[in-house]
């Protein structure tokens, strides 16, 4: 049996879900059972299709949309809890083989749920389930458990130059 690791996908920078996405094509493609959940976005981005050609991803949107220029809501907290307990029950069931929390940091950066309580999900997994967490903001403690953390860093972007986001470049 296979270890699953830990890894964060963090930074200021763009391609932290991008990457994800891809190991979860890299995963299911070699025929692992993929879940990705959604912790902020409640939009269906372009990504998202992929469970519709690839029959072992799900892809599940936790959250009721981006807050992050505003206080999130009461919802917000009751949503993003919910998805918490759901991604638990996965991670601690086994059903998949990667499982990727997309966004995870936001929601712990604007304390939608305890750090205490991700971690302790998270060293309960089921020793072979990979595990991914993306966003901003990946805090201290959760870089201390991982065993791989990649930080995307903007050099330049051409959001900065007036360029908006681009239909199946960006989202």
């Amino acid at each position: 049996m296979e270890k699953g690791y830990i890894q964060i996908y963090t930074g200021n920078g763009k391609g932290k879900t991008t990457a994800a996405f891809g190991l979860a094509i890299r995963a299911a493609l070699s025929g692992k059972k993929v879940f990705i959940g959604q912790f902020v976005k409640n939009m269906k981005y372009n990504e998202t299709k992929i469970e519709n050609y690839l029959d072992n991803i799900v892809i599940k949107q936790l959250g009721t949309g981006c807050y992050i220029n505003r206080e999130p809501s009461a919802e917000d907290i009751k949503a993003n809890i919910q998805g918490l307990e759901e991604c638990k029950e996965l991670l601690l069931n086994g059903e998949y083989d990667l499982v990727i929390l997309d966004e995870i940091n936001i929601a712990l950066y604007f304390k939608l749920f305890s750090i205490q309580d991700v971690i302790e999900i998270l060293k309960n997994k089921k020793y072979e389930t990979e595990v991914v967490l993306t966003g901003r903001y990946a805090p201290e403690e959760l870089i201390e458990i991982a065993d791989l953390v990649t930080e995307m860093t903007e050099i330049k972007h051409y959001y900065s130059q007036g360029v908006l986001s681009r239909y199946g470049i960006d989202h």
